[in-house]
């Protein structure tokens, strides 16, 4: 009952909000998704695994590694799942078709950009997480030039709302001049641009197939999987909501970046210690 009264797209309170003030815990609003095979979802955790060290590997290679790993596998079945975890190839792709419709179309600003300090570019994107069990779905905003993680949500399903949700939260906090996303149609729905539109933020959109455009946000998503995801192994979504938590606010409050002059995301985009 109290999970049917959380508002994903509420304006107001995120969704982390709602729930505190519901007495529940936000782990509690979502579910592990039901419907894959004990077979199918080993595969898409190799899949996970070998995907983040080879984010080059299209359905064909994939297909063919799983193969040589002894999978008894074809290339539908893979693009499938792949697919449903949200993953495809870095690389740009021959343009077969239009994208899909969208009222205005907005073009990638950052190409030759200089980003000089803190709020001047914000990205987001979306990863799959495993559950031994199951799997997730967890968006994040990031600041460009600190590496600060603005907000983060889970889902279970690739809907707009927790997208939303994530976005409302980092708004909370401040807002940049750029948005960039890439062309999934989480982020070009007409609900999340007008909501940017709104708050007189810029948009603007990767090239189609060009994951490398949001190359901040991937390396945040290698660090995720490496050092939090693989060596948890989560069983629940509890605990998978309780390990990010404590991951995002170690990596923005204590671990050291290299490309940051071993400061944190939370020193550079000048919050307290």
């Amino acid at each position: 009952m109290k999970r049917a009264l959380v508002e994903p797209d509420a304006p107001t309170l995120s969704v982390a909000r709602q729930c505190e003030l519901l007495g529940m815990a936000r782990s509690s609003r979502y579910y592990t998704p039901q419907g894959e095979s004990r077979e199918n979802l080993e595969l898409m955790r190799r899949m996970d695994e070998q995907y983040t060290q080879t984010p080059f590997y299209g359905i064909r290679r994939m297909t063919a590694w799983l193969q040589q790993q002894g999978y008894r596998v074809n290339h539908k079945r893979v693009g499938r799942l792949l697919r449903l975890m949200g993953v495809e190839a870095l690389y740009p792709k021959p343009r077969l078709s239009v994208p899909g419709a969208a009222e205005k179309r907005y073009p990638y600003l950052l190409r030759g950009r200089a980003i000089t300090g803190v709020n001047d570019v914000w990205s987001t994107d979306i990863t799959y997480v495993r559950l031994r069990h199951g799997f997730l779905y967890l968006v994040a905003v990031l600041d460009w030039y600190s590496r600060y993680v603005l907000a983060w949500e889970l889902s279970n399903t690739l809907d707009t709302g927790f997208c939303l949700a994530a976005l409302e939260t980092a708004l909370t906090r401040n807002r940049p001049a750029i948005f960039n996303t890439d062309q999934g149609v989480q982020f070009t729905s007409a609900a999340y641009t007008s909501r940017l539109e709104q708050a007189g933020i810029q948009i603007s959109w990767d090239g189609r197939g060009r994951a490398l455009d949001n190359v901040f946000v991937e390396r945040l998503w290698r660090s995720v999987k490496w050092e939090e995801v693989y060596l948890k192994d989560y069983q629940t979504v509890a605990e998978a909501a309780s390990g990010l938590d404590g991951y995002f606010h170690f990596y923005n409050h204590e671990r050291p970046h290299q490309a940051l002059g071993y400061q944190t995301p939370a020193q550079v985009y000048g919050l307290p210690a």
